[in-house]
């Protein structure tokens, strides 16, 4: 595909255009709003944030040059990598990105030697659910609230995967 996106290491330079992403999608659930002082502090250095905690932070910039998509991971707990920020812009939805990006993520964490990937999602997010679900990802039964200025409830998400292997997923 031509105009398919280029994936790379997310830049310190990238912080207003991954805002403007994370905006973008936010403004599609009524209520929920992008907090740029108290909610997004991974966005001050995404070249730098996730990789000084061991995770990574990838961009997808399409032809233009334009952040299309982005996802992060980090370790929080030895075995457990995280999934975070992963959001693909509106435009863009329904061609693969999201499940590469999660690709991503999962083979960096079986270099990380991490045996499960966990992550948050909006309850709201309904549409990136089923995603998650597609891809192999379960429901934890445990949900949480953020108190934020959007008034977010999220829902706990896991998956098993197989530590150093590529692209192999126990369930």
């Amino acid at each position: 595909m031509a105009d398919a996106p280029a994936f790379r290491p997310a830049r310190d330079e990238d912080a207003q255009d991954l805002f403007g992403l994370f905006a973008l999608c936010f403004a599609e659930y009524p209520g929920c709003f992008v907090d740029p002082h108290d909610d997004l502090p991974d966005l001050r250095a995404p070249g730098r944030f996730f990789a000084e905690r061991g995770g990574a932070f990838w961009v997808a910039e399409d032809a233009r040059g334009r952040v299309a998509a982005c996802v992060a991971v980090d370790e929080p707990e030895p075995g457990t990598a995280e999934l975070h920020r992963l959001y693909v812009r509106p435009d863009q939805r329904r061609r693969g990105f999201g499940a590469r990006l999660v690709a991503l993520v999962e083979e960096h964490a079986r270099r990380m030697g991490c045996a499960r990937v966990v992550f948050w999602s909006d309850t709201r997010f309904s549409a990136a659910h089923r995603l998650y679900e597609r891809l192999g990802y379960a429901r934890t039964g445990v949900a949480r609230d953020l108190g934020d200025v959007s008034n977010s409830v999220e829902f706990g998400f896991a998956k098993i995967i197989v530590p150093g292997s590529a692209g192999v997923n126990a369930g």
